[in-house]
């Protein structure tokens, strides 16, 4: 029987949810909320963790840094965007 993916393959799996959870109204996490989800991202193996988007706040920076500092598994990473200047 044929493999569905050549043996060289590797699915990705990205998680948005610690930025994406935040973006319906009233929704918020605190920073220990973020970083508990972190780990159990980073405990299902989830390769890369969208932490949040940094530069949105001091909270957001700050939640951002923690989780990077914490999480040796996953890739952590931060939305960001660019400005033309």
């Amino acid at each position: 029987m044929e493999s569905a993916m050549p043996a060289n393959d590797h699915l990705v799996i990205f998680d948005t949810t610690l930025r994406d959870g935040e973006q319906s109204p009233g929704a918020t996490m605190t920073k220990a909320e973020k970083l508990r989800i972190a780990r159990i991202l980073e405990k299902l193996r989830v390769d890369v963790v969208e932490a949040g988007f940094a530069i949105a706040s001091q909270g957001d920076f700050e939640a951002v840094k923690s989780i990077a500092e914490s999480i040796k598994e996953s890739t952590v990473c931060s939305l960001a965007r660019a400005l033309d200047k």
